[in-house]
């Protein structure tokens, strides 16, 4: 008997196949689950993922949109603000010529009028030396005189002549007057 089992076990090894999912006899079995588990599959993403990333996908399109839209809208403010701000800076640096002119119009205004009154006072001043001038030469005209004629007379009593006070103011007026 220890035939039949050693044949038996010699049959089962050799009509067994290695891998059972390569065996023909299990083919039909196999495509029924496959095509079960495909309409299975199908289903399930048709009606729940496929809609939820459907809408996803809608849903970041509409805010990319929103986006954009948003960022033309700011740019154009930019713009806009851009523009304004240097149409202020122009208006701003014509407004400071302006008043620069008008100060520095206003400021040689001043200066001439300073220099006018500046030269009327000069004058004035020149007028009063002058004549203080001439009022000192006239007094150190005469106080020459005086002293040549009290030196002539001087001289004249020293080398032993008779001093005439006439004589010697007629002689030093007509020395001193050229």
């Amino acid at each position: 008997m220890a035939t039949p089992t050693h044949d038996a076990g010699q049959a089962a090894a050799t009509s067994a196949p290695g891998m059972p999912q390569l065996n023909i006899e299990h083919f039909p079995n196999q495509i029924f689950w496959l095509a079960v588990t495909l309409v299975v599959i199908y289903f399930v993403l048709s009606r729940v993922a496929l809609p939820r990333i459907g809408g996803i996908l809608a849903e970041r399109a509409g805010t990319i949109t929103n986006d954009i839209a948003a960022a033309e809208d700011l740019k154009a403010k930019a713009v806009a603000a851009e523009e304004a701000y240097n149409k202020a800076l122009a208006d701003a640096r014509t407004e400071a010529n302006r008043i620069g002119a008008a100060a520095k119009a206003e400021i040689q205004a001043e200066v001439a009028k300073a220099i006018a009154q500046a030269d009327e006072d000069i004058a004035a001043k020149t007028a009063e030396s002058e004549k203080a001038i001439a009022e000192i030469r006239a007094g150190a005209a005469a106080a020459v005189e005086e002293v040549a004629k009290d030196t002539a007379a001087a001289l004249v009593a020293a080398l032993g002549g008779k001093d005439d006070a006439a004589k010697i103011d007629t002689a030093v007026s007509a020395r001193i007057k050229g």
